[in-house]
């Protein structure tokens, strides 16, 4: 989807790509597709995916990862979903409880790759 306010989906320098957290908005229809976390979470990480791949990485390039939770009680059901998009050696992550997100999501994930 595109971006909701004055900033790049991504941007590279010095062959890093720094991906700007992705809601789980879906582009075909600028919706969620649920209010499940588990939902929400593929949906962000199926965004991060597209612009991977359209700078031509992937998941296995990411070295670093930050989840923003709107409820850290869902941090489970989220690393589920997470676990299925990530393979060993995995990347460095941080997950946090935040305040609210945008649209009132449950999730957003960033990103770093490194080409």
């Amino acid at each position: 989807p595109a971006a909701i306010g004055p900033y790049s989906q991504a941007i590279e320098k010095a062959g890093m790509i720094f991906v700007s957290g992705q809601l789980p908005i879906l582009p075909e229809t600028g919706q969620f597709p649920s209010e499940d976390v588990k939902d929400q979470t593929k949906a962000s990480l199926e965004n991060i995916r597209g612009i991977l791949e359209e700078a031509g990485v992937s998941f296995e390039d990411v070295v670093k990862v930050n989840v923003y939770l709107a409820d850290i009680n869902d941090f489970g059901a989220m690393n589920e979903i997470y676990g299925q998009y990530f393979q060993a050696p995995y990347p460095a992550r941080a997950a946090f409880a935040v305040a609210g997100l945008p649209k009132n999501a449950k999730v957003e994930i960033e990103v770093t790759a490194v080409r």
